[in-house]
């Protein structure tokens, strides 16, 4: 007695769906459908008794199939790594998009990045650092039982993507410690040639105090899974601040030298009156010594 196809496909998928449920599986894949890694295909040999040369033929071809299990399964040389690199590398790639996918509508991220638009963050590093490190750990627990090459190299992949996407933030954020601190220089300085002290001591207090602060931020700023480097911010905010100490430099010169032009008028102006009211026939002459002198 045969048993038609298909009635028997039904029976088989069963079994084979029994199997893979008893198949002990990590936690990220625990609920994962068998389709999603096995195309399951079900087929019969023909009717030996309708179409016996075609049964004939199939039959060879299975039992050339088995040979060739036999040989690869005898001689390791003939293994299948690279279905195995192949199967890594589908999967691997897919949880990593997954994971990308994710990060750009977190919504911690994009609170983070919304504020720091606009205003400096404080913790900024350590925030982003946290929800960084959430994406991450997910990609390497779900990929930890594929080719361990592949997974590093998608992780590589996953982490160069994740810094090009977020690292706009981090400049944004240098940006604010850059003009912030030549703000503060600004109103420092001033404030301290307010108050009567040295130009060059002023400056050169307020320029240590201000750097300070701005590589304090940057570290502040800075995440543990890049090494970012803000160095460039930095030789640009030193320029600015030696930019404004020659104009207020000059601007200090040139209010020195129209406080001793006056004083200097203020001091002639009473013998040069005297002389010209004197009237005397060396008036002149006395006035050009005078202003010699």
């Amino acid at each position: 007695m045969q048993t038609p196809l298909e009635y028997l496909e039904p029976i088989l998928r069963e079994d084979i769906q029994k199997i893979w449920d008893s198949v002990c599986k990590p936690q990220a894949y625990k609920n994962t459908p068998l389709s999603e890694f096995f195309n399951v295909e079900v087929t019969a040999l023909p009717s030996y008794e309708e179409k016996e040369e075609q049964f004939k033929d199939q039959v060879a071809q299975l039992r050339h199939a088995q040979q060739i299990c036999k040989v690869i399964k005898e001689n390791k040389d003939l293994d299948l790594p690279a279905h195995k690199v192949m199967v890594a590398t589908v999967r691997c790639e897919d949880i990593a998009n997954d994971k990308l996918c994710r990060l750009t509508s977190d919504e911690a991220w994009i609170a983070l990045e919304e504020t720091v638009q606009s205003k400096l963050v404080s913790g900024f590093g350590r925030k982003l650092s946290s929800i960084l490190d959430a994406y991450f750990s997910e990609y390497d627990l779900e990929a930890i039982y594929f080719d361990e090459g592949v997974r590093n190299t998608k992780r590589q992949q996953l982490e160069s993507k994740v810094f090009d996407f977020v690292h706009p933030a981090h400049t944004k954020l240098l940006g604010h410690l850059r003009v912030k601190a030549l703000d503060d220089f600004k109103s420092r300085v001033q404030e301290m040639l307010n108050k009567g002290d040295g130009f060059a001591a002023s400056v050169r207090t307020c320029t240590g105090s201000c750097m300070l602060e701005f590589d304090l931020g940057c570290a502040d700023a800075a995440i543990k899974q890049a090494n970012w480097d803000s160095s460039k911010v930095r030789e640009k905010l030193r320029r600015d601040i030696d930019g404004l100490v020659s104009s207020l430099c000059s601007a200090k010169l040139s209010e020195l030298v129209a406080n001793y032009e006056k004083q200097l008028s203020q001091a002639l102006m009473k013998p040069v009156e005297t002389l010209l009211e004197a009237g005397g026939k060396d008036t002149w002459s006395s006035i050009r010594k005078l202003l010699e002198t």
